[in-house]
């Protein structure tokens, strides 16, 4: 059983009873469901990560104070602190102060600042051109399982795509360094017999590589230790994880440097298949850096389109 799916059921047992008998004045206005950090949100959970925050347990997210009082908050943090203990065999931890943990009660307010930045849920173009993409990655996972006022549910939906214009931008910026890292100086520093140095263009090469792949699926790269596992589910480009692993877990010497250059390669020709399929580059050659600026070109908005390149990465 997943994290996400223990969560559900816990809740199913214990937490809507507990919010329907006890707060039936406020089960119009909560919203309940399990989003944010961690392996289980993601659905990545395994046996290795069941080492911590594998239990039952789920968030209930409060509106403004006009909604639900301090009081209320109060309260409700000590009836889901009384919530069973254990479940199917597992334990559920101490609960900390309101809004303390990646469980319990916590007001929705915190929880978009934390994640977005605003305690409304709105996004400025600023904001959205800074907003790691792991944030907006652990904010639209997991499952709401009841939200009868929408909240939440439509914050999510606002952020659930990044605005052309904004993914655009990254998407230059992020091309232009596996240009650069990959395609010029990967070569130059084997060439130099600089091993770490070959292998720290490597490293910029694929962290571009990865977002690039999420962009181009429309998707949010989570956490880097999850981006691989969540590569593999991409319904575009899912391949290129393995190209990539390639090239980070290999050495730089005479016997892998020319192999290691050719699956840079590789990787470069799918990104620019797809960007023509999307019709986002108007270069018609196997050089990233000038469908980098080509995808730049494409920005409608001009105040986005004139910021430095890098300025989205």
């Amino acid at each position: 059983m997943t994290g996400l799916e223990l969560s559900e059921k816990y809740y199913e047992e214990y937490g809507k009873a507990m919010i329907h008998e006890q707060f039936p004045e406020l089960e119009a206005v909560l919203c309940t469901g399990l989003i944010g950090a961690g392996s289980e949100c993601f659905g990545f959970d395994d046996d290795i990560s069941k080492d911590h925050d594998f239990e039952p347990g789920f968030c209930i997210f409060l509106p403004e104070e006009a909604l639900v009082s301090r009081r209320q908050e109060f309260e409700l943090e000590r009836a889901y602190s009384k919530l069973p203990c254990e479940f199917m065999g597992l334990r559920r931890s101490l609960a900390a102060p309101v809004g303390g943990r990646r469980r319990g009660v916590i007001r929705l307010s915190e929880f978009l600042k934390e994640k977005l930045g605003t305690e409304n849920g709105e996004l400025t173009q600023e904001a959205w051109l800074k907003i790691p993409a792991a944030a907006l990655a652990e904010f639209t996972n997991g499952k709401i399982f009841r939200d009868d006022s929408g909240i939440l549910s439509a914050v999510r939906q606002r952020t659930a795509a990044m605005p052309e214009d904004i993914r655009l931008k990254r998407l230059a910026g992020n091309i232009l360094i596996m240009a650069q890292a990959g395609q010029y100086n990967y070569s130059r520093c084997t060439a130099r017999g600089e091993g770490a140095a070959a292998q720290l263009a490597v490293f910029e090469f694929s962290k571009a590589a990865i977002e690039t792949v999420f962009l181009l699926n429309r998707s949010y790269a989570p956490y880097y230790k999850w981006a691989f596992r969540a590569m593999d589910r991409l319904p575009l480009l899912s391949c290129t994880g393995a190209y990539l692993e390639f090239l980070m877990t290999t050495p730089n010497d005479e016997s892998f440097a020319e192999d290691k250059y050719l699956r840079i390669e590789d990787v470069a020709a799918d990104i620019i298949e797809l960007l023509k399929k999307q019709q986002i580059t108007e270069a018609s050659c196997g050089d990233l850096e000038k469908h980098a600026y080509s995808v730049n070109d494409h920005i409608q908005d001009p105040n986005i389109r004139n910021l430095n390149i890098f300025y989205a990465v």
